[in-house]
């Protein structure tokens, strides 16, 4: 492997242990916030506050194993040596740190999961455009057995 190639490799496996670690912290001190870029982000762990915080805390091991992971990787990519063995590093550390972040995003998920969802500030339906009118009051639902409007509507 080149130096130039080698050095542009170990700049990134460095760049992206300091990612994944920064995550890791900030995850497991419950500092992460909702945002565009870092962190679990699955439709379950956007749902709340409560629920990113807590799926973030509980990736923040795997994630921060990755970081580790990386970091190893890089200083051994920048160091050089046989082409064989920096390549090989390499494709194992690449491995390790794709494997790790996908067990940190599943488990983090996997714990989102077990929040509960906000309650709506609306009990009723959706006005659709209708801004002015806002939020309407459900329609009755109707009574399975007696196929009429339950005793909610009576």
């Amino acid at each position: 492997m080149s130096s130039t190639l080698g050095l542009v490799l170990g700049s990134a496996l460095l760049i992206i242990a300091a990612a994944l670690l920064t995550v890791a912290v900030l995850g497991a001190r419950g500092r992460l916030r909702r945002n565009r870029w870092a962190g679990v982000r699955t439709r379950r762990t956007l749902a709340s506050d409560e629920a990113f915080v807590l799926a973030n805390r509980v990736a923040a091991a795997p994630l921060g194993a990755a970081g580790a992971v990386a970091l190893l990787g890089g200083a051994v990519v920048l160091v050089g040596g046989p082409a064989v063995t920096t390549w090989t590093v390499l494709v194992v550390v690449l491995a390790g740190v794709l494997g790790l972040t996908g067990l940190g995003g599943a488990l983090g998920d996997r714990a989102a999961a077990r929040v509960t969802a906000p309650a709506s500030g609306c009990p009723g339906t959706c006005a659709g455009c209708d801004l002015v009118a806002g939020c309407r009051p459900g329609a009755p639902k109707p009574d399975a057995a007696e196929g009429r409007a339950g005793p909610a509507a009576r």
